[in-house]
């Protein structure tokens, strides 16, 4: 009789198999996060509140910039805060202050005073404080640490949080003016972020150390990667840096004032709010495609050519008139490239600087996309308010684009290895979901 042979190992789960909870819980952080959420519905309060207060278009605009701002400055603080204490606890409690401060602002007195609008100011700063660890700059890094050879993918799918945002939030905010103004349309937009906290609460976290892919640790179970003040000194981190911040200046003043320039156009709000979706559905496509083309081919092959195409739709938004059509092939090309720009922050910070200090690293390329994003409505805001047109900015516009993308050909290959992790915080012991 043959002795009882032990039967073989079952294979390793795939990444998707172990961390899809953990991707599902953070595209619905991202999705009604303070990423999306307030450059989505600031673009249709121009009409109302210049209606109500007489403000500018650029005062209108002005709390994008004061946002973003702030919270491209407390990137690096809230990445290092995940670094060290953890991507959980720092991304539910942001999610939960960004909602109820994103409502607040429905409580902007209706005194008709100067006084008025520097109490609307005072809102957003609140919501910039508080809201940049419901951003990517958390959620990412749980990502990056469950997934490495689906990485691209896996990002892609988180980042299509934005998309459906930019796909649901623009339509919901014109509803809610149009039904019961904009004040109220705040305090709606700021539920997203409390009912999506209900569901992320009980999926996200971040995985084990038996759960981690091997690639990203050394061969006694540390993360490896650069310091911070290492990726500084890197050349590869000021070519990153550079091309974001030309893409996002270029974008976000497009993106903002969308509304606005196809109604000079002759759009009326709820079809630039369809233009929007299809900004979004851009997004969504760009997410995927981009990700899905990361983990098969070198960057540069890949975002070069995708950072050209809002270089297009810039052109196709000039002029005094626009078709339906034209406007919606502008609206996804611009969200096609979007897509694939955040994507590309998130996936080159892992591969080109490792994961040991990601939060950190991270939060200083997020710092110009929203600098400059939050710096861009502005801009384009005033070239309107002093020529009456869009046409100047958009022109610059295009090369800008452009250049920002042919940046990312200087990178060179993906490091090989990293070093050890010399202090990583144990990752708390937690039942898997």
């Amino acid at each position: 009789m043959t002795p009882a042979t032990a039967p073989p190992p079952a294979p390793e789960a795939g990444e998707f198999a172990k961390g899809w909870k953990v991707l599902l819980a953070g595209v619905l952080g991202v999705m009604c996060g303070a990423s999306p959420i307030p450059f989505n519905v600031i673009g249709f309060t121009a009409d109302p509140l210049r209606a109500e207060f007489g403000w500018s278009q650029t005062e209108i605009l002005l709390p994008i910039t004061i946002f973003g701002v702030i919270a491209s400055l407390l990137a690096p603080v809230f990445g290092w805060m995940a670094d060290r204490f953890g991507v959980r606890p720092v991304a539910l409690w942001s999610l939960f202050a960004f909602g109820l401060a994103f409502a607040a602002i429905s409580l902007t007195p209706t005194a008709d005073e100067r006084s008025t609008l520097y109490i609307y100011y005072a809102f957003w700063i609140v919501v910039g404080v508080v809201g940049i660890g419901s951003t990517p700059v958390t959620w990412s890094r749980a990502i990056n640490l469950w997934f490495f050879k689906n990485r691209g993918l896996a990002l892609g799918i988180l980042l299509m949080g934005t998309s459906l945002a930019a796909i649901i939030v623009p339509r919901f905010a014109v509803f809610v003016i149009e039904t019961y103004g904009w004040r109220s349309m705040f305090a709606a937009v700021g539920m997203f972020p409390l009912i999506a906290l209900a569901i992320v609460f009980f999926l996200f976290r971040e995985p084990t150390v038996e759960e981690r892919p091997k690639a990203i640790e050394s061969d006694s179970g540390k993360l490896t990667g650069v310091s911070l003040g290492t990726a500084l000194m890197d050349y590869r981190f000021w070519l990153i840096w550079l091309s974001i911040a030309a893409i996002a200046g270029a974008f976000g003043g497009a993106f903002i004032n969308m509304p606005t320039i196809l109604g000079l156009r002759g759009v009326e709000a709820s079809t630039a709010a369809s233009v929007m979706g299809i900004l979004g559905i851009g997004i969504f496509a760009g997410r995927l495609i981009t990700g899905a083309l990361l983990d098969r081919f070198w960057q540069g092959f890949v975002a070069f050519p995708l950072l050209c195409l809002p270089a297009l739709s810039a052109w196709l938004l000039l002029g005094d008139t626009i078709t339906f059509p034209i406007a919606a092939l502008a609206g996804f090309l611009l969200g096609f490239a979007a897509g694939a720009e955040s994507d590309l922050i998130a996936y080159l910070t892992g591969r080109y600087f490792g994961m040991a200090n990601y939060g950190k690293i991270y939060g200083m390329l997020y710092m110009p996309f929203g600098l400059f994003s939050a710096a861009s409505p502005v801009i384009y805001a005033q070239v309107f308010d002093r020529t009456g047109s869009y046409d100047p900015i958009l022109e610059i516009a295009i090369f800008v684009f452009v250049g920002g993308g042919a940046l990312l050909l200087l990178l060179g290959r993906y490091p090989d290895e990293f070093p050890e992790a010399e202090d990583e915080i144990p990752v708390p012991e937690m039942e898997p979901a």
